[in-house]
């Protein structure tokens, strides 16, 4: 097995609020993944750990709320990892999004 694809963005928008948004935004944000679909989803506390598939595989991985960023943990099959740069970058983009102060 390959190593997780780990995403850390940071922001300045609390604990809460970053939570509040992920979870607002999460549902919105799996059709800008072209494809994936989250199969598996559930908070404990400000980590979510979710299944996601794409393409035909499947993806587990967890999300990690912190007072100054947000951790992104992803653990590919082989044939996800040879997109890992892409989907790291698509990743930070999106979550930025969510993230930036209003």
């Amino acid at each position: 097995m390959s190593q997780p694809l780990v995403v850390s963005i940071p922001h300045a928008l609390g604990r809460e609020e970053a939570a509040r948004r992920l979870k607002a935004g999460l549902g919105r944000m799996q059709g800008n993944f072209g494809g994936l679909a989250l199969t598996q989803q559930a908070w404990t506390g400000d980590e979510f750990q979710f299944t996601a598939a794409a393409l035909g595989q499947t993806a587990n991985g967890r999300i990690d709320v912190a007072d100054d960023h947000v951790r992104i943990e992803l653990h590919l099959p082989w044939f996800l990892a040879s997109m890992a740069e892409k989907a790291k970058a698509l990743l930070q983009q999106q979550g930025q999004r969510l993230l930036t102060k209003m």
